[in-house]
């Protein structure tokens, strides 16, 4: 009897939405922080609060997942954690290549986020020979020639772009023969892939133009209490001025009256 075979693929087969994938870190974050703090239990409005979404589509969310939380209770924190982690292929090693060192690679380098989330920083590479043979985070800086082997040696699937822009594509296509199938882009570049290979961009000027135009539109609001400003006020003008006005309507048309000419009444300008 042929067995279904376990792992990647056959919890790729649930069909979770992209939307719903792009939260599941937000979740696992705010998740591990209860963690932390020994919070056994957590209910769903509590966690959604944590993460910044409502609580509908956190139950949405994690009724993809085959999750539902206990009535009364709420989520297991330590389960979540487990099965968000599983799902999201945290409870593997992923070896990840860093090409391109200078000061956003140094700092990628030297993050020590990837290895609490299950990545590990296996390599350093830049095709500099200033900055070859450097060292960050405790790891030499090698040269993109030993690109290759390295991806070969240590499995690596992931790579995560730093270069500068113009260099960013030569890259990534040395990346993608080499045989990494998912990018992080953090050069200001679009790339182009073929099919099968992922890649996710980061611009933190996009970002910041995002946060410049919001903080514009909070400089060209008005107070919600200020009075919209009134109109200015038409007096009637007084009796006798409408009847002369009225006479010398009549002169100036021959002395007949048109249509409507009794309700026409003169005004004063404001």
């Amino acid at each position: 009897m042929r067995r279904t075979p376990v792992g990647r693929q056959t919890r790729a087969a649930r069909g979770i939405p992209e939307a719903t994938v792009a939260r599941l870190p937000l979740y696992l974050r705010a998740l591990t922080a209860l963690s932390e703090r020994s919070v056994p239990t957590v209910s769903s409005e509590e966690l959604a609060a944590a993460a910044g979404v409502n609580s509908a589509k956190l139950r949405k969310d994690f009724s993809y997942l085959g999750s539902y939380g206990t009535r009364g209770v709420g989520y297991d924190v330590e389960y979540l954690v487990y099965q968000i982690s599983r799902e999201l292929g945290l409870t593997q090693d992923w070896p990840v290549v860093i090409v391109g060192i200078g000061n956003l690679g140094h700092a990628l380098a030297n993050y020590g986020g990837f290895a609490s989330r299950g990545f590990r920083v296996a390599a350093l590479l830049d095709a500099d020979p200033a900055v070859v043979g450097a060292t960050a985070a405790g790891l030499p800086v090698r040269h993109m020639d030993e690109l290759e082997s390295i991806v070969e040696s240590q499995q690596v699937s992931i790579g995560v772009i730093t270069t500068p822009p113009g260099a960013a594509q030569q890259v990534c296509d040395r990346l993608v023969e080499a045989g990494v199938t998912s990018i992080l882009n953090f050069a200001p570049t679009v790339l182009t892939v073929p099919d099968g290979v992922d890649v996710r961009k980061v611009d933190l000027s996009i970002e910041l133009q995002i946060l410049a135009f919001h903080e514009q539109r909070k400089a060209g609001e008005e107070p919600e209490d200020e009075e919209p400003a009134e109109e200015p006020v038409r007096e009637r003008a007084p009796g006798p001025v409408r009847a002369a006005a009225a006479k010398l309507r009549r002169a100036a048309s021959g002395g007949k009256e048109t249509k409507g000419e009794t309700d026409r009444q003169a005004v004063l300008p404001a």
